[in-house]
């Protein structure tokens, strides 16, 4: 599965790029430029030249098809967790304030 190029700073909104996961495999971070869809796999400019060596026929999406590419588990995470509380997931949804929130936000602000 892709990687993030960084780990998401706390209280922060900002999650950064892919991660080429041949290039990870060997402890370098070089940006990904494609996506393998067989292989479920991000590439770089020179290792998707490889792939592409061996792969003729897998389904490739580069950076303009990002649509088609799948959250890295660091961005899922960040999605799901609460800004308020950084070390809680979204676990219920607010009526009244059309709002996710954590337990403690529940809890504190959305209980009336």
């Amino acid at each position: 599965m892709a990687t993030s190029l960084s780990s998401v700073q706390k209280g922060s909104d900002f999650v950064k790029d892919y991660c080429c996961d041949a290039c990870e495999s060997k402890q370098i971070v070089e940006t990904a430029e494609t996506y393998c869809e067989t292989c479920l796999k991000c590439f770089c400019g020179n290792c998707i030249k490889h792939h592409d060596q061996l792969y003729a026929n897998h389904s490739i999406y580069e950076r303009g098809d990002m649509s088609k590419w799948p959250l890295t588990k660091k961005m899922d995470s960040f999605i799901q967790t609460c800004a308020a509380h950084t070390d809680k997931k979204l676990e219920m949804f607010c009526e009244d304030h059309s709002q996710l929130c954590c337990s403690n936000c529940a809890f504190i602000k959305h209980r009336y």
